[in-house]
C-alpha cells in the first residue's frame, strides 16, 4: 500500500522517536485496511457484511496478539525495541473486548506495523503480513 504524498515524510529514526501509542494508531488503521483489502480480493462475490465481520475476527486484540507471539522469534532488534516500547505504554484506556495482556501485545503489534509503514519498509511489512496470512488465514 503506497501513498506517494507520504512518501520520505519520517525517516527511520523520526518514525522510532514517535510515540508508541501514535505508531500503533497508525499501525492499527494500515492493518485494517491491508486485511480487508485482502478478505474482498479473497472473497470477491461476498457481502459487505460478511466481508466486516470476518475482518473484525482478524483486528481484534486477541488475534493481533496471537500473530504478535507467533512472529515475535523473527523480530530484529529494532522491531522488538518498538514492539516492547509499545507493549510497555500506558494508553490510559482499559479494553472492552480483551484482557489487559492482549490488549497490551496487540498495541505492540499495531505499532510495530505503523513504524514499518511509516519508514517505508514495505518489504519487511509485507513479510510478516504474509506471515501472518499462512499462521491464521490459510491463505484463504
Amino acid at each position: 500500500m503506497e501513498f506517494n504524498i507520504l512518501k520520505n515524510k519520517f525517516t527511520t529514526e523520526q518514525a522510532k522517536q514517535l510515540n508508541p501509542l501514535v505508531l500503533a494508531l497508525v499501525g492499527d488503521a494500515i492493518y485494517e485496511v491491508f486485511i480487508r483489502a485482502y478478505l474482498v480480493e479473497k472473497n470477491r462475490n461476498m457481502n459487505a457484511h460478511k466481508i466486516h465481520v470476518k475482518a473484525v475476527e482478524h483486528v481484534k486484540a486477541h488475534a493481533q496478539s496471537e500473530y504478535m507471539k507467533f512472529i515475535i522469534e523473527d523480530l530484529s532488534e529494532e522491531e522488538l525495541s518498538i514492539f516492547k516500547r509499545a507493549r510497555n505504554s500506558k494508553s490510559g484506556t482499559t479494553p472492552k473486548n480483551a484482557d489487559l495482556n492482549e490488549y497490551k501485545w496487540a498495541t505492540g503489534f499495531e505499532a510495530l506495523v505503523g513504524f514499518l509503514y511509516l519508514s517505508e519498509k514495505d518489504e519487511r511489512l509485507n513479510c510478516i503480513f504474509e506471515k501472518i496470512i499462512k499462521f491464521d488465514l490459510g491463505d484463504e
